[in-house]
């Protein structure tokens, strides 16, 4: 080319793709307290894994009862847990919890406080924040 001017390429032309992803988080994480009335024992992290697994096995049956959930912490002082359950039986779990209604032939209720896919998530609430 006269000049010595380099033919320039033309870059190419942007593409645009979208995607929407749908339940991509391999697990859900349930922040639950246990509400029982004053007096009588608390129950252990293994007592409180029972309940669970007893309330999934009453709903859902067996198939339920075997749903991987995993107890994360546990406070034994505030009845409070975190739950960490695959992403596709988090309503399967949320409902169980709801329809609890007796621990160790005292009435009781599970509160599910919060719900994410992402364990950072439940780490703090900025409802409980004291300034």
């Amino acid at each position: 080319r006269p000049g010595g001017w380099m033919a320039r390429a033309e870059p190419p032309a942007a593409t645009f793709e979208r995607r929407v992803l749908r339940n991509a988080a391999e697990h859900h994480y349930l922040r639950v307290r246990l509400e029982l009335p004053d007096g009588g024992a608390r129950p252990s992290v293994a007592q409180f894994k029972q309940l669970v697994v007893s309330a999934l096995r009453e709903l859902h049956g067996e198939v339920g009862a075997a749903l991987p959930v995993d107890v994360l912490t546990y406070e034994e002082k505030t009845l409070s847990a975190i739950l960490r359950v695959i992403s596709s039986g988090l309503i399967k779990l949320w409902s169980a919890l709801t329809l609890v209604g007796f621990f160790q032939n005292r009435r009781c209720a599970f509160r599910v406080l919060q719900t994410s896919p992402f364990l950072l998530a439940l780490s703090g609430n900025s409802r409980e924040l004291v300034l």
